[in-house]
């Protein structure tokens, strides 16, 4: 269950992120409350992932699935770069994560 919790937060990580962009430095108050609620949610349920997973592995994944998960929302809908390199490092955050998971179990 821990591991479940840890994967939402990630993904409320992404979220917050993207309500963050969309707010324009916080100037749009309907993404602006949609980051505070999205970051609220994602912290809540990383503290509680972290009453099982150690701390640093817990905050490893939920910082990878944030990272990778911002980056794809901004290939997709921002139109950043896809270069080969950059890909190739999201591929390596990916398998940092995969690797977290594994040596704990």
């Amino acid at each position: 269950m821990a591991w479940t919790m840890l994967i939402i937060a990630g993904l409320f990580e992404v979220l917050f992120v993207l309500m963050m962009k969309l707010s324009e430095g916080f100037t749009k108050m309907k993404y602006t409350a949609g980051a505070v609620i999205f970051g609220g949610i994602s912290f809540y349920l990383l503290s509680l992932a972290l009453k099982v997973i150690p701390i640093g592995t817990g905050y490893g994944v939920w910082t990878g699935i944030g990272a990778v998960g911002s980056v794809l929302i901004g290939m997709i809908f921002f139109k950043e770069s896809k270069d080969t390199l950059k890909l190739l490092f999201v591929g390596m955050i990916i398998a940092g994560v995969v690797g977290l998971k594994l040596v704990s179990g």
